[in-house]
């Protein structure tokens, strides 16, 4: 069973069955992609997955908010780092070469210089390892609040003169925001969940939507519509001419390796059933 570079509270290993775990204390976490999914005339199309992590606590499954809750402040960079580079791992295992990779970033840890420059270096060498190209991955901003913008945005440009796309996650949550948005100027923005569930309810919250879509559109940034969980919303999402959606009535995350069940996309006829996801690692071992 091989280890990553990692060092201290955190590490990487190998596991029997070709996918990588990651162990903080007690903890063992591991990864499972979701799909994304973009609009392609009459059907859908599966282009990219994003890592998520799913910690164990012995054979017991927590819940992710309680895990990252529980770690302390001065561990959180050293846990944030071995979940992205275990999503990292599992992709170059487990994904087909033509999707993109979602991963998430904090920005509330990267004001300072020298850990946006560790963290970089880090993941160009877990990219090295996982023979992955960096323009497959989109580097998800989260709506955390971070202490320097000024040091975010540098941290963005760095990511982006090293191949890697920009995206804002939740927007319309916290400081996920449209001033971030004109300070990072991303290539896709993924919308709150909640929030537009809520807009998706009345007329004039829809027309917002929409409205804003288009907006981004204007200015070459894709959009995504997270948290689909019901058909009209899925139908709402290409109305309002979302570029992507995601949810649980198209996919549910699935821990590697994990073979994705077919989906209903009766909306949309044309479309094939998703793909197995495990493209080289066998059916075995999965948590």
């Amino acid at each position: 069973m091989g280890v990553s570079t990692l060092r201290g509270p955190t590490r990487i290993a190998r596991q029997d069955n070709g996918v990588f775990a990651g162990m903080f204390g007690a903890h063992v976490v591991r990864t499972a992609f979701q799909p994304i999914f973009a609009f392609a005339r009459d059907r859908l199309a599966l282009i990219a997955y994003e890592g998520l992590a799913r910690p164990f606590r012995e054979t017991e499954q927590i819940a992710p908010q309680s895990f990252f809750a529980s770690v302390p402040p001065h561990h959180r960079l050293k846990v944030e780092t071995m979940t992205r580079s275990l999503h990292l791992l599992n992709a170059g295992a487990c994904l087909a070469g033509h999707v993109s990779v979602f991963i998430n970033l904090d920005p509330s840890l990267f004001s300072e210089a020298g850990t946006a420059e560790s963290a970089l270096r880090d993941m160009r060498a877990v990219l090295r390892r996982a023979a992955i190209d960096p323009r497959r991955v989109v580097c998800e901003v989260t709506e955390q609040k971070t202490a320097s913008e000024a040091a975010l945005v540098r941290f963005v440009q760095a990511l982006r003169l090293n191949g890697f796309r920009i995206a804002v996650d939740d927007y319309g949550s916290a400081s996920s925001d449209i001033n971030r948005i004109k300070e990072l100027k991303p290539d896709i923005v993924k919308f709150d969940a909640k929030w537009i569930t809520r807009l998706m309810e009345t007329g004039p919250g829809f027309a917002l939507l929409a409205a804003m879509v288009s907006s981004f559109g204007d200015q070459g940034i894709e959009t995504v519509v997270e948290g689909i969980e019901e058909g009209w919303q899925l139908e709402l999402a290409e109305k309002a001419g979302a570029s992507m959606v995601q949810g649980f009535v198209l996919a549910r995350p699935e821990i590697v390796p994990a073979v994705f069940a077919a989906v209903d996309l009766a909306r949309f006829p044309g479309s094939p059933p998703i793909p197995q996801a495990a493209s080289t690692v066998p059916e075995t071992g999965t948590a």
